[in-house]
C-alpha cells in the first residue's frame, strides 16, 4: 500500500476516536459515538490492511444516504450565533457523516484499486 494512504489511514483513524470522544456531551452521544467509533476502527484497518474494500464501501455509501437524510432544509451555518440551534446541530451531523463517506469511500476505492 502506498505510504501516503496508510499515513492518512492513521490519522483519519485518530481524527474519528476525537471525534467519538468529543460526543460525551450532545444529547444523543452514543448514537455518534458508535457511528465515529466504527469510522475509526476501519481507518485502522485500513491502514493495517486488513480490511476488505466491501465493508468501507457499504458503510461509506450508508454514511452518504444519512448525510442527505440528516441535511437541513434550511442549513444556516455551523456557528450557533448563524441560526436556529436545531438546524445548526443538523448541519453539523450531516457534514460529519459527510466527511465519513468520503473518507471510507476513498478507502474502498483505494482497496479496490490494489486488487
Amino acid at each position: 500500500m502506498n505510504l501516503l494512504f496508510k499515513i492518512l489511514g492513521y490519522v483519519f483513524a485518530v481524527l474519528f476516536t476525537v471525534g467519538a470522544g468529543l460526543q460525551y456531551n450532545d444529547p444523543d452521544s452514543l448514537h455518534w459515538i458508535v457511528i465515529y467509533g466504527i469510522a475509526a476502527l476501519i481507518s485502522l484497518l485500513f491502514a493495517l490492511n486488513k480490511v476488505g474494500y466491501i465493508v468501507p464501501l457499504v458503510l461509506g455509501v450508508l454514511a452518504f444516504v444519512g448525510f442527505i437524510y440528516l441535511y437541513p432544509t434550511d442549513f444556516q451555518g455551523f456557528d450557533l450565533n448563524d441560526g436556529d440551534i436545531v438546524t445548526v446541530e443538523l448541519g453539523r451531523e450531516a457534514f460529519g457523516l459527510l466527511i465519513i463517506s468520503i473518507v471510507l469511500l476513498v478507502f474502498a476505492f483505494r482497496i479496490r484499486r490494489r486488487l
